[in-house]
C-alpha cells in the first residue's frame, strides 16, 4: 500500500511501508528503498530486509523526505543532526529535513522494541548548476555527478580557460569539487606578425566616383570600378570554377561563360577577406584616384600573449599651470603630449590553430581650429579616432575596421582693412568661403603566424659568381691568412 502525502513548502517522498505477519507473531516494518536520483520518487518495496541490514535513502539538501509506518514509533536516532533533521509528525509518520550534504545512519524502534536501520544519503541539488552550465556553455558536452559533499564534472571541454569557469560555478553550489574534465594540451609557443594598413579615404569623393569592389570567383581576381561605367571587364582568358558562372548556349551552337562574383558597393564598412585574397591591386587603384591616403603601414612581430604598440607621430608642447603656494606665484610647465598614428595590438594563439587578436588603433592629429589662447600661448586641440576591437580569425585571415569619419566645416573671411568694417556697404569689401570635408580612418590588418625554420629548411647562403671583396683588375690577389704574422726588423 502506497500514499503520497505533501505539505506546504516541502518536497515530499513517499516510501511505502509494509506489515508482513511472521511466523514469530514479531512484526518487522522496514522501507525498501532502491537508491534512485534526487529528485525522483523510490519504487514501493519488493520484499523485506532481514535483521541487521541497513536500507539506503536519498534526500536532496533544503528538501523534506516523509515516512510512513503502519506500526507506532516510539523512538528516533539520528547519528549527526548537523546532516539531517528529524521530526516526528505524528505516531506514524516522521519527517526528515536535509540540512548538509553528507552520509548519515537513522534508527527507527517500535513500539514491541523490533528496530530497523537506514543509510541515508545528503546529496547536493545539482539540478539548477546544470542549467547555469547548459546556458553558459550550450556546446560543452560536460556531465555532473555527486557524491554526497562532491561534485565532479567529467567531460571533454574546449580549452584550460572553460574548464576553470566550469570549476568556479561549480564551487558556488558545493565547497568541494572535482574536476574530470578532458582539457586539450597547452598551445606551443609562437609568434605572430600583424601587418597593419591605416589609411584615410575621402568619402565624398568615393562616393561622387561611385567606386565598387569586384571579386569574381575562380582565381580571386579583383577589380575597381565606377557606378557611372560599370567594373572593368576582366582579361586574360580567366574562367570561373567549375559550376560558379554562367553558361548561356546561342542558337548557333557557341556557348559563353558569365563571371560569376559579388561587388561591395561600399568600401567603407567592417568585413573579412579570404586569405588568397590580394588587396594591393585595389588599394592601389584606390591611390591612384586620390581616394585614399596611406598613413601608415606598420610590421609588428611580438609572442602569443604579449602586447605590442607602435606609434607613427610626434609630440606638442602642452603648459601646465601649477598653483603656487601662499605668498607665491603660480608656475607654468611644458609637457609634451603624442600625437600621430598609434596602435596597440595583444595576439593569442588557441589550441584550433587560430589567432585570437586584441587590436586598439589609434589616430590624432593638431586641431588648431580649435586652440586655446592662454597667457600668450596657443594651445592646439586634439582630434583622435580611436577604435577598440577583439575577434578571432585564421592564419593569413584579413580584416578591416572603418566608420570613423571625421567632418569639418571651415569657413574662411576676408576683408579689405577699414573699408570692410563700414556698416551695411562693407559687406561690398568682404567675401567668404565655406569648404566641407568627409574623411574616414580605414584600419585594414592581417595576422600571420610566424614558427621557426627547422635545420632542414634553412636556406643555403647566397653564391657570389666573383669572391666575396675580391681585387680589382689589375691588381694582386689577396692571399688567404695562415701560419703566424713575423715581425719586421
Amino acid at each position: 500500500m502506497r500514499s503520497v502525502k505533501t505539505s506546504k513548502g516541502h518536497y515530499a517522498l513517499f516510501l511505502g511501508i509494509t506489515l508482513p505477519m511472521i511466523l514469530t507473531g514479531a512484526v518487522l516494518w522496514a522501507q525498501q528503498a532502491p537508491q534512485t536520483p534526487p529528485g525522483q520518487t523510490a519504487q514501493a518495496p519488493q520484499a523485506l530486509s532481514g535483521p541487521g541490514e541497513a536500507e539506503t535513502l536519498h534526500v536532496l539538501v533544503g528538501r523534506s523526505l516523509v515516512i510512513t509506518s503502519p506500526a507506532r514509533i516510539r523512538r528516533i536516532s539520528v547519528a549527526d543532526p548537523t546532516i539531517v533533521d528529524a521530526v516526528a509528525v505524528s505516531p506514524n509518520q516522521i519527517l526528515l529535513n536535509g540540512k548538509a550534504p553528507g552520509a548519515v545512519s537513522l534508527v527507527l524502534w517500535d513500539e514491541t522494541g523490533q528496530s530497523q536501520e537506514f543509510d541515508l544519503n545528503v546529496d547536493i541539488d545539482i539540478r539548477g548548476l546544470a542549467d547555469q552550465f547548459r546556458e553558459a556553455f550550450p556546446d560543452q558536452p560536460v556531465k555532473l555527478e555527486v557524491q554526497k559533499d562532491v561534485v565532479v564534472l567529467s567531460g571533454p571541454v574546449s580549452s584550460k580557460a572553460v574548464a576553470d569557469k566550469m570549476i568556479e560555478m561549480a564551487k558556488v553550489t558545493s565547497a568541494k569539487a572535482v574536476s574530470l574534465l578532458a582539457v586539450p594540451p597547452p598551445v606551443a609557443p609562437g609568434e605572430v606578425l600583424l601587418q597593419v594598413k591605416f589609411a584615410e579615404v575621402d568619402r565624398s569623393a568615393l562616393n561622387q566616383l561611385g567606386a565598387n569592389l569586384l571579386f569574381p570567383t575562380g582565381k580571386m581576381i579583383g577589380a575597381v570600378g565606377t557606378g557611372q561605367f560599370g567594373p572593368a571587364s576582366l582579361q586574360g582568358g580567366i574562367l570561373p570554377t567549375p559550376g560558379a558562372g554562367i553558361a548561356t548556349t546561342l542558337a548557333n551552337g557557341t556557348t559563353t561563360i558569365e563571371q560569376a562574383g559579388f561587388s561591395l558597393s561600399s568600401l567603407l564598412n567592417i568585413f573579412l577577406y579570404n586569405p588568397q585574397l590580394n588587396l594591393a591591386t585595389a588599394i592601389q587603384a584606390l591611390q591612384q584616384r586620390n581616394l585614399l591616403q596611406i598613413l601608415a603601414e606598420p610590421n609588428l612581430l611580438t609572442e602569443s600573449g604579449k602586447e605590442a604598440s607602435f606609434i607613427s607621430g610626434g609630440e606638442f608642447p602642452f603648459p601646465v599651470v601649477q598653483g603656487g603656494g601662499a605668498g607665491t606665484l603660480p608656475t607654468v610647465t611644458i609637457q609634451f603630449r603624442e600625437f600621430g598614428v598609434r596602435l596597440y595590438f595583444t595576439p593569442a594563439l588557441t589550441s584550433e590553430g587560430n589567432i585570437h587578436l586584441k587590436v586598439r588603433p589609434e589616430v590624432s592629429s593638431l586641431d588648431y581650429s580649435n586652440a586655446l589662447t592662454f597667457s600668450g600661448y596657443t594651445i592646439p586641440a586634439l582630434s583622435t579616432r580611436r577604435v577598440e576591437s577583439e575577434m578571432e580569425l585564421r592564419d593569413g585571415q584579413s580584416f578591416a575596421i572603418a566608420g570613423l569619419v571625421d567632418n569639418r566645416v571651415t569657413e574662411v573671411a576676408s576683408k579689405i582693412p577699414g573699408l570692410g568694417d563700414i556698416p551695411i556697404l562693407g559687406k561690398f569689401f568682404q567675401s567668404r568661403s565655406l569648404s566641407k570635408s568627409r574623411t574616414e580612418l580605414l584600419v585594414l590588418v592581417t595576422p600571420r603566424i610566424v614558427k621557426p625554420l627547422q635545420s632542414s629548411q634553412v636556406p643555403a647562403p647566397p653564391y657570389y659568381p666573383i669572391p666575396f671583396m675580391a681585387p680589382l683588375t689589375g691588381e694582386k690577389p689577396v692571399p688567404p691568412a695562415s701560419g703566424q704574422a713575423t715581425p719586421k726588423k
